[in-house]
């Protein structure tokens, strides 16, 4: 058991707790203590009821059973993966950066939700987040089943048909790869490579909650370390060059 806490402290805090949620949730409701009908993100209820709890729950929530138990797995382990490599990668000693994308993605999520009518929210925020670290990492050579090998900015739309294959859809997974890319757009493409204003920034209460643990306050709009070192290369301003990808943690 020491050796299962040991591990699970070494997860990233946000990551950390994320995790946790996304494997309570369900076991609460598998246990039967509280309804599954409650975690649901249904607009009428919501809206109406004010049962303002359920854009929460539904993010956290998977009904785990025979047929769902192994995409579920499967998820659980993209978001433990790609999450703990971007929190602890473009986001390193940001936490508050980094909840602020998440809370984002969530939002954006949640009101494509409540529009298309979708109840569950695990699998789109999951893979908005993917899609973000396989796009800061575009050039780096991935693995995926059976030994096949290609480039990580290929990795969302490759799960999206293995999820479809095992679980039917594609909704959630396309749903988070256009949040994903909204997101990337808004704070890195647009502001670095086309000179446009920064429309996200990191209100200064997350700041003062989630201090960064570097130097300064970053904010979005600000390339990770391994962009600026490539800018800098290429002699300041300009454009980037977004074909070369970065390993996090690259320092």
């Amino acid at each position: 058991m020491s050796d299962i806490g040991d591990w699970f402290r070494s997860i990233p805090i946000i990551t950390r707790y994320w995790f946790a949620a996304t494997v309570a949730v369900p076991l609460v409701g598998k246990l039967g203590l509280i309804s599954p009908a409650y975690f649901f993100l249904w607009p009428e209820a919501f809206l109406y009821r004010f049962q303002i709890w359920r854009p929460i729950t539904a993010t956290f929530y998977f009904p785990v059973g025979p047929g769902t138990g192994f995409l579920y797995l499967v998820n659980l382990y993209f978001l433990y993966q790609y999450s703990t490599r971007l929190e602890t990668g473009a986001f390193d000693g940001r936490p508050a950066d980094y909840l602020f994308m998440l809370l984002f993605n969530w939002i954006c999520i949640v009101i494509t939700g409540l529009a298309m009518d979708m109840q569950l929210l695990m699998i789109p925020l999951i893979m908005s987040v993917l899609y973000v670290w396989a796009q800061l990492n575009r050039d780096m050579i991935v693995s995926f089943w059976f030994g096949t090998r290609f480039k990580a900015c290929y990795l969302p739309w490759v799960i999206l048909g293995f999820n479809y294959i095992i679980g039917g859809s594609v909704i959630n997974e396309l749903i988070g790869n256009l949040v994903g890319h909204l997101y990337f757009f808004l704070m890195f493409r647009y502001p670095m490579d086309l000179g446009g204003r920064n429309f996200l920034s990191t209100p200064q209460f997350l700041y003062r909650w989630l201090p960064s643990r570097r130097g300064g306050v970053s904010g979005f709009g600000v390339p990770p370390a391994s962009m600026r070192r490539a800018a800098d290369q290429n002699g300041g301003g300009g454009r980037h060059n977004w074909g070369q990808g970065f390993r996090l943690g690259d320092q």
